[in-house]
């Protein structure tokens, strides 16, 4: 059975759990809220831009290519942020799980213990029902073990359609081009 001192080192132990992931989370909003405030900013000043450019066309030939930059400026940023967005995500998961694994690895070790200790002091005749909760918690971890592999395919999966479409988006940009600089004579 679990000490007192154990019990106590356990609710240190989610104590520092709930901080470390609450700071993280913290920091990681932080981040986010700097990304959307120049996001904003880049935004205005591209509006900005764009308002003053379209001032100064003096012939309708020329607003298709204005478009066309503006579009493709837009286009760039939106990945561009996204792709950080995505990478900020990425990062919390990956500090999640990293705290994550530490706390279930200590409750591993404290399952263990209070199983080697419910052993000692287990009645004759009771093997098959630790034998039972030993696979139990090797049922668990594996189970851990597995969500967590399936999260790092899934990130690296959205991460690897992020590059695709971004490629996609370029090439497609570099057709468009010639074609609208025809238009524009």
């Amino acid at each position: 059975m679990l000490t007192q001192e154990q019990v106590a080192e356990t609710r240190k132990a989610y104590l520092r759990l709930f901080f470390d992931m609450s700071n993280q989370a913290v920091e990681n909003l932080g981040k986010l809220a700097a990304l959307n405030a120049q996001a904003v900013r880049s935004t205005l000043e591209d509006t900005s831009d764009l308002a003053h450019k379209s001032l100064s066309i003096k012939e309708p030939q020329e607003w298709p290519a204005m478009q066309n930059s503006a579009a493709s400026l837009m286009a760039d940023r939106m990945q561009s942020y996204c792709g950080q967005v995505f990478d900020l995500v990425s990062a919390t998961q990956v500090e999640f799980a990293r705290i994550g694994k530490a706390q279930c690895e200590t409750y591993g070790r404290q399952m263990k213990s209070v199983v080697e200790d419910v052993t000692r002091n287990a009645p004759a005749g009771s093997e098959a029902t630790l034998t039972a909760l030993d696979s139990a918690i090797a049922a668990a971890n594996t189970l851990y073990e597995t969500l967590q592999s399936s999260g790092h395919q899934a990130i690296e999966a959205t991460r690897s359609n992020l590059e695709v479409a971004s490629a996609a988006a370029k090439n497609a940009r570099r057709a468009v081009d010639p074609v609208l600089q025809t238009v524009k004579r």
